[in-house]
């Protein structure tokens, strides 16, 4: 059996036509077209007035977080369980990111957590669709309307999935898409800013670009960041979007194998399916119920005795020498949040897994189970 990678993309002879074509033309008149044309349709699949293209999903965050003004002494909320590029762009900014737990369900942001974490500091809400999952957004919402704080989506995971017919990607004030190689479309890096506020769109697009003044060729108000995309980048990107259907399918599959292989032991939890939401599962995520006695740790060390690779659920955000000092502070605070991350690890999500080769991985399961 051929090796078994984690993550990966599924490119095709349309992806390579289309970014020929940049090659061979996307210059001179052309040398943003693909930029342009991806931008555009992707913001329109998602309902929203604009699409900002750039290098990847943390440059789309911190670019957000500029234009919204977060500052020194500003607090943002996140949610303790996701990927650190959710938070770094805070940090950049030298404000302070505050943790908060998430649900035993969806793996999402709690919005308990997140009302009772609120203070006159707090300067935006930053809500993340873990693993293609989605978030109670409806309760979100209603908390950024009641004390007037800005909701952001971090869509980076969960590109085909929707809560209650309305798309991942269209709620807050702005969202944000990741393009990595690992992602259910990828530009090999890449990110995608989405808004409808006019202004703010303005703003994002004058910090993308070294601060230049309109009108003026190469003269510069302010030392802002170089956060631009390129034409070949796009080609791929746009490629692939015009596939997305075809993709998700196949996430949905790879997800639904895994849950039909392992259906007859009890006790293991995958990615939430409500009726309200369509998840487009980018990474399957399988925690252990309690009463298998197995940690992420021992989970992802027996696997990758048997040649099968798994990566932990993410870490909490606090707990990581990152955030020095946070853990004492978060951890008898976010008990789910901890309790879920020790238990959870996600299995391989490549686009190019066999059924043998989820026949292996959940043939591993079964066996560390039974030991």
């Amino acid at each position: 059996m051929k090796q078994i990678f984690m993550a990966g993309p599924w490119i095709t002879e349309h992806e390579i036509k289309v970014v020929e074509d940049a090659m061979r033309n996307g210059w001179y008149e052309n040398a943003y077209y693909y930029v342009e044309t991806f931008q555009k349709e992707f913001a329109k699949y998602h309902n929203r007035k604009y699409g900002i293209m750039t290098p990847n999903c943390t440059t789309a965050i911190h670019l957000l977080l500029t234009a919204m003004g977060i500052k020194d002494g500003d607090e943002v909320i996140v949610p303790e369980c996701t990927w650190i590029a959710t938070a770094a762009p805070i940090t950049y900014l030298r404000a302070t990111p505050v943790f908060c737990d998430i649900e035993p369900d969806s793996w999402c942001l709690d919005p308990k957590s997140v009302e009772k974490s609120i203070t006159s500091k707090t300067k935006a809400i930053i809500v993340v669709d873990l693993y293609g999952n989605m978030p109670l957004m409806d309760e979100l919402i209603d908390i950024s309307k009641k004390y007037n704080i800005p909701l952001v989506e971090d869509s980076a995971e969960a590109l085909g999935s929707s809560y209650k017919g309305v798309k991942a990607g269209k709620f807050g004030i702005g969202s944000v898409f990741s393009f990595h190689r690992t992602k259910t479309i990828t530009t090999g890096e890449g990110g995608m800013l989405l808004l409808d506020d006019d202004k703010l769109y303005e703003r994002c697009m004058f910090l993308r670009d070294h601060g230049r003044v309109k009108g003026i060729p190469y003269y510069n108000s302010e030392v802002t960041y170089k956060y631009m995309p390129f034409n070949v980048q796009a080609a791929l990107g746009y490629a692939q979007f015009q596939r997305l259907d075809e993709l998700v399918a196949k996430k949905r599959e790879i997800f639904k194998m895994y849950k039909e292989r392992l259906s007859d032991i009890e006790d293991l939890q995958f990615n939430a399916e409500p009726e309200y939401v369509f998840n487009s599962v980018w990474a399957t995520g399988l925690v252990f119920g309690k009463s298998h006695h197995m940690t992420k740790k021992n989970a992802m060390k027996q696997n990758e005795e048997m040649g099968l690779p798994t990566r932990p659920f993410f870490y909490p955000l606090s707990s990581l020498p990152a955030y020095p000092g946070c853990e004492e502070k978060y951890k008898n605070k976010n008990l789910i949040a901890y309790d879920i991350s020790s238990r959870g690890i996600n299995l391989p999500c490549a686009l190019n897994l066999t059924d043998d080769q989820i026949d292996a991985i959940c043939n591993g399961i079964r066996k560390i189970l039974s030991r």
